[in-house]
């Protein structure tokens, strides 16, 4: 079933704002929350992850009908590639060294804010380049 696109965006503002505060802070427990929520996002859904939730329950219904439409597929993947991103953010603040978190969040914090600003999502496209790749090769 195909989700409404301004899910995937208002939970890209929310990232923002929450890695914006990481790198402001280096602040290893709210990277730690931001890892959970991409976790979620990865293992059940955009819909289900808690940003998912605070804008199908908070936001959604404040907004007229959705106009457009996503697979929920390629969010799902770019949440996945957020994980992994936060998770040596994480190692880097936690262990060490230092500027590993740092420039780990920076990423991430880049991606999420091409999607929440400009709905570009890094890592939709690329699920989309990935697929494309393996079809071709099959």
């Amino acid at each position: 079933m195909d989700i409404d696109v301004r899910g995937p965006r208002f939970g890209a503002a929310v990232t923002t704002a929450v890695l914006a505060a990481v790198l402001i802070t280096g602040s290893a427990w709210l990277l730690a929350w931001q890892t959970l929520a991409f976790a979620l996002g990865a293992a059940l859904g955009v819909g289900r992850s808690p940003y998912g939730v605070l804008f199908r329950t908070a936001i959604r219904p404040r907004l007229g009908p959705p106009r457009a439409f996503e697979a929920p597929e390629p969010p799902r993947f770019a949440q996945a590639v957020g994980l992994v991103f936060a998770l040596i953010g994480l190692v880097g603040y936690t262990v060490g060294p230092g500027w590993l978190g740092t420039a780990a969040t920076a990423v991430a914090l880049a991606a999420a804010f091409l999607n929440s600003a400009f709905g570009y999502c890094l890592g939709c496209e690329t699920y989309l380049l990935l697929r494309r790749a393996t079809a071709g090769a099959g």
